[in-house]
């Protein structure tokens, strides 16, 4: 029995002497622990950044419900910039869902419009925001004549993250199981209530990771808005009046060039709005019932009877 266990070679010789035989393995190994901690260097050295240039300049008058050029109030475009993720979501994710829903429940295997429609949301993907904010300038504020407003920048925002809600979505429908539509079928549902009441709900997890990317991009705008939505340093007392994002709002104070302190506190801001709101949307999407019936299919694979 000792003979037994002091042949038998332990974890650390087997990975050395694999490690010999195959020397690129260790150079892999060594290469992707030194990117993962590249990256959550950066990302620390980031935060650290933000963080100590912004949080000892948080004052009350940055909370301020009025802007002036002395307080530099940053609560009216907290506000605007809700208001704006709110507009931008409600025009653009029934859409997103509807074109995803479409291409994989609906649309034949290899027709041409469904390639045209994957290449179009793809191109849509890569094009520069300020290209956006000039098309969303011509187009809802000179010939629509919009004014700037929040309404204008919501509808251009909505055209930027439409691409991304619907590719998100796409595979996420892909990623259920075709034994659910099966099933349904064989039960005796429709194909509409198949796709609304079995695989919608199952995919919920992964449209809300297109959204939470699509506010993301949403918050974080700068150059489509300046276009579109203008720069009122106000609360925008309805959807087609001007008004300043959060972002915009620090792109300003930047440009101006005497308010350096109030840009970093508004960063640190915005930072906390973004993670906060992603969290939310986490939280919420962790508790819909699509989001709920997969985890207990991956909890208890065989039922629990």
């Amino acid at each position: 029995m000792k003979k037994t266990e002091r042949s038998k070679p332990s974890a650390g010789r087997t990975s050395r002497a694999s490690y010999r035989r195959h020397p690129m393995s260790l150079v892999q190994r060594i290469a992707v622990t030194a990117s993962a901690v590249i990256t959550f260097a950066i990302l620390a050295a980031l935060l650290a950044y933000i963080l100590i240039m912004g949080v000892p300049n948080l004052k009350p008058g940055l909370f301020a419900w009025h802007y002036t050029s002395d307080n530099c109030s940053m609560t009216p475009a907290i506000i605007n910039t809700l208001l704006m993720v709110v507009l931008s979501l409600l025009l653009s994710v029934p859409f997103g869902i509807g074109a995803a829903i479409y291409l994989v429940e609906y649309a034949k295997r290899g027709n041409k419009l469904v390639k045209v429609v994957r290449l179009t949301a793809e191109t849509l993907s890569g094009i520069p925001s300020i290209v956006y904010g000039l098309f969303g300038y011509l187009m809802f504020v000179i010939a629509l004549n919009m004014d700037k407003s929040m309404l204008a920048g919501a509808l251009t925002l909505a055209i930027m993250v439409l691409p991304t809600i619907l590719r998100t979505t796409e595979e996420a429908l892909k990623a259920v199981p075709d034994s659910f539509r099966e099933g349904s079928f064989g039960l005796g549902a429709g194909k509409l209530r198949t796709v609304f009441r079995i695989v919608l709900p199952s995919a919920v997890p992964g449209i809300f990771s297109g959204i939470i990317l699509a506010i993301g991009r949403i918050v974080g705008e700068t150059a489509a808005l300046i276009f579109t939505a203008g720069t009122f340093s106000g609360v925008a007392g309805g959807v087609m009046e001007s008004g300043r994002t959060l972002a915009v709002h620090m792109y300003c104070l930047l440009n101006e060039g005497l308010h350096r302190s109030e840009a970093y506190a508004t960063a640190v801001v915005l930072l906390v709005m973004v993670i906060g709101i992603n969290a939310l949307s986490g939280a919420a999407a962790s508790e819909l019932p699509g989001a709920r019936s997969e985890r207990n299919r991956k909890e208890f694979p065989y039922g629990t009877g």
